[in-house]
């Protein structure tokens, strides 16, 4: 005769469901890292494979691990998993709107870290740091001001890359282990730079997004992100 579980005990996926979602809260899977098999979990776990399948197809709708049929169940990048804060790229963000994006590079180049950015990235004042400035524009009008200083041990190829054919977010997202972010949001002035950049009166309304990223163990980028206040509305909604 079956021994039957408690009353309150919990059902049989809900338990291989709640040990993967534990572990990878704790980062026993580093994002985009494979995760066990099902046979894996059928043996641990004592259950159907039925049984775990349900439990990783409610993970997989929930966005937190990605499934390939025939190759295995990976952890999924923070930037698909944060229920509190999604980073967008902007380039999808655009294009999502049916309108055309492009990019202008002011400045691509590796410098020296002031000891204030270098405390900002967890580095020795005056290590080097990259350094991108660029203006993205939605149908000819410029959008966003991007300063960005990014941490070389992290995307080492940083500089490599074209960022007329694709954005520094979408390069972070697919070069780095995404962990975590920080992030501000204020109404501000823009400085002389960005007004003449973003080709607006010195004291235009901006929304002003300062932004730093990180692996389990380093920072990743640090960010200014500046926005003509005329061209965003934040909105929300509230039902008890």
């Amino acid at each position: 005769m079956a021994l039957l579980s408690p009353p309150d005990a919990p059902a049989p996926y809900a338990r291989v469901k709640q040990h993967l979602k534990e572990g990878l809260a704790a980062g026993r899977w580093a994002p985009g890292a494979l995760m066990p098999s099902e046979a894996e979990l059928v043996a641990q776990f004592g259950v159907s494979r039925m049984t775990v399948n349900r439990a990783l197809k409610e993970l997989q709708a929930e966005g937190l691990v990605d499934r390939t049929q025939g190759v295995g169940t990976f952890a999924a990048r923070l930037h698909r998993v944060s229920s509190s804060l999604t980073l967008r790229d902007l380039h999808e963000e655009i294009t999502s709107r049916g309108h055309v994006h492009h990019a202008v590079v002011h400045v691509k180049r590796a410098e020296r870290a002031a000891p204030a950015l270098a405390e900002q990235l967890g580095l020795a004042a005056g290590a080097q740091v990259f350094h991108t400035l660029i203006v993205h524009h939605e149908n000819g009008v410029p959008l966003q001001c991007e300063d960005r200083y990014v941490n070389p041990a992290c995307s080492p190829d940083y500089l490599a890359f074209d960022f007329t054919r694709t954005t520094p977010t979408q390069v972070l997202f697919e070069t780095t282990a995404l962990w975590r972010a920080q992030y501000s949001i204020e109404a501000a002035r823009p400085t002389h730079e960005e007004a003449r950049l973003l080709q607006l009166a010195p004291d235009a309304p901006c929304l002003v997004m300062t932004r730093r990223t990180f692996t389990r163990d380093a920072a990743i980028t640090l960010a200014r992100l500046v926005h003509p206040g005329t061209h965003y509305v934040l909105q929300g909604e509230f039902q008890p």
